[in-house]
């Protein structure tokens, strides 16, 4: 279960604007969050997720077709209503 958990984790951090921002300003309430909504992390993949480079989710959201990305209107930070 938990290897479907980081393959949508990964995946919505490349596709969606406002979960990745929300990421790369507080990783660790990001995770809080994937997880209380149900998904599972081991804690070896929230350490790779927690040193991988924050530029490296944004250099791989560059090269997704935009048609695919979820994009945001907040400000990078902002809270949400």
């Amino acid at each position: 279960m938990a290897q479907r958990s980081i393959e949508l984790f990964i995946g919505r951090l490349i596709t969606d604007e406002g979960f990745r921002g929300a990421f790369i300003h507080d990783p660790g309430a990001a995770i809080r969050v994937f997880v209380d909504a149900g998904s599972e992390l081991t804690t070896v993949e929230v350490a790779a997720l927690l040193a991988t480079s924050a530029d490296f989710w944004e250099r791989a959201a560059d090269q997704v077709d935009p048609r695919l990305q979820k994009a945001s209107f907040h400000a990078p930070g902002a809270r949400r209503p």
